[in-house]
């Protein structure tokens, strides 16, 4: 590797520390703040959010500090275990395609809500959010299982299988071949085009929907009259496009690179460029477990509110047992 690699290499492991040390306590308080319900938000809207919150919470742990770090320096007794290895692959890949699809998810969810009042009273629903996270959580780890057996163990000792590398097979046959591709396709480009997709039909519905309300209100000569329907409709949306935009953002890097390499048939004979572009796609994905929280935060008043109470709480504490012992 050339310099320029080697000085990317030494600011990524800086930046994935820093995500690993916000992901997981952001998440973390997330996960207890939502779960509350006290944050004036839908039952549905809640276990979409603390499944996504859960799902970040899993891949920064796998993806990051367990690959990054912890996994360095685990004995060899679990680290070297084909069996443990393989495994730990499967349970990686699983986390970050549930948080994927677990935001594809929601996106449906709010696009049901907000353009098909007539499946919302149907759809919209806590129990319908359950079966729907259960269902996707399942199959994406079904979909997972295959990875066990793309790699072989590279020695066996006393019968116990160590190390892996990945089987020649892989490459060569047409059901791994098949796989491969719609593995990629099934993320992270099918997502990005179906949020991209159901986003634009939701704010083309909106501002249909806008016109139509203002003009039997008479705001269509510029009255400006409350409504209350438009206004809760209203933070609906921005909470829906911040998430799926900033998962966009943040995921356009590798789609960008999946449509040159794959559509391309180029292959993956990198050079310097190509390979910062390609890795710098791989960090933006980890740091997207890290951003949706600040969004509750920004987006959702209830929310920022029992953020400051949580964070307060340790110092009022510890200010009223001070007062006891002094009193």
């Amino acid at each position: 590797m050339s310099s320029i690699v080697h000085r990317y290499l030494s600011v990524q492991k800086i930046l994935f520390v820093l995500i690993a040390v916000i992901g997981v306590p952001v998440n973390l308080l997330a996960i207890v703040i939502l779960s509350r319900g006290k944050c004036g938000l839908s039952t549905c809207t809640t276990r979409y959010l603390v499944a996504m919150a859960a799902a970040d919470l899993l891949s920064v742990f796998t993806e990051i500090i367990f690959l990054k770090s912890v996994g360095i320096t685990l004995p060899v007794e679990f680290s070297g275990h084909h069996p443990c290895v393989q495994s730990y692959r499967v349970l990686r890949f699983t986390a970050t395609q549930c948080s994927v699809w677990f935001t594809v998810t929601f996106t449906v969810d709010r696009f049901v809500a907000i353009c098909c009042q007539k499946l919302k009273t149907k759809y919209c629903t806590g129990k319908t959010a359950a079966v729907v996270l259960t269902t996707t959580g399942v199959l994406t780890c079904l979909r997972n299982v295959p990875r066990y057996f793309t790699r072989e163990p590279k020695v066996i000792i006393d019968n116990v299988p160590w190390f892996c590398m990945i089987k020649d097979n892989v490459f060569t046959d047409p059901g791994w071949v098949v796989y491969n591709w719609l593995d990629t396709v099934l993320t992270p480009f099918l997502p990005f085009v179906m949020i991209l997709l159901l986003n634009a039909l939701t704010v083309r519905h909106i501002l249909v929907g806008s016109r139509v309300r203002k003009g039997l209100k008479g705001q269509s000569k510029g009255e400006n009259r409350s409504d209350p329907e438009m206004e809760n409709r209203r933070r609906s949306v921005v909470l829906l496009f911040t998430l799926s935009g900033s998962f966009i953002l943040l995921w356009m890097t590798l789609v960008v690179n999946f449509m040159y390499y794959y559509v391309s048939g180029k292959g993956y004979n990198f050079n310097d460029s190509e390979w910062i572009f390609t890795y710098a796609g791989v960090l933006l994905r980890n740091f997207s477990c890290c951003t949706n929280t600040f969004i509750y935060a920004v987006t959702q008043s209830k929310f920022r509110a029992q953020v400051i109470s949580a964070l307060k709480y340790p110092v009022t504490s510890v200010l009223q047992f001070l007062n006891k012992a002094a009193s």
